[in-house]
C-alpha cells in the first residue's frame, strides 16, 4: 500500500518563500504521476503543480513563476519550491500519486501566509 508523507508547511510571511517534500513509500509503479493540490477554507481543492516520472511539469497560472515542483525518483520525494509567496496562497497543500489503479492522497500541511 502507497503512502505519502509532507513536510515542510509552517507560518510565513507575505514575500517569503517554503520548501514542501512528499516522500512516498510502498510499491509504487514506475509510471506515475506526482502532484501539489491545495484547499483554502470554503474553497474547492485546486491543482498547484504536477511532474510526470519523465520530468515532465505543468504549473497553475496563479503560481507561474513563483512555485517550482521536481522531484527525486531515487528518493520517491516530489518538493514544491514556493518563493514570493502571498496571503492567497494560504490554504492546506496535499500531495497526490496517481498510477496504474491507484489515486493517493497525503494528509495535508498546512501553508499559512500572514504578516
Amino acid at each position: 500500500q502507497v503512502q505519502l508523507v509532507e513536510s515542510g508547511g509552517g507560518l510565513v510571511q507575505p514575500g517569503g518563500s517554503l520548501r514542501l517534500s512528499c516522500a512516498a513509500s510502498g510499491s509504487i509503479f514506475s509510471i506515475n504521476v506526482m502532484a501539489w493540490y491545495r484547499q483554502a477554507p470554503g474553497k474547492q481543492r485546486e491543482l498547484v503543480a504536477s511532474i510526470t516520472n519523465l520530468g515532465s511539469t505543468n504549473h497553475a497560472d496563479s503560481v507561474k513563476g513563483r512555485f517550482t515542483i521536481s522531484r527525486d525518483n531515487a528518493r520517491n520525494t516530489v518538493y514544491l519550491q514556493m518563493n514570493s509567496l502571498k496571503p492567497e496562497d494560504t490554504a492546506v497543500y496535499y500531495c497526490n500519486l496517481k498510477e496504474l489503479g491507484n489515486n493517493v492522497w497525503g494528509q495535508g500541511t498546512q501553508v499559512t501566509v500572514s504578516s
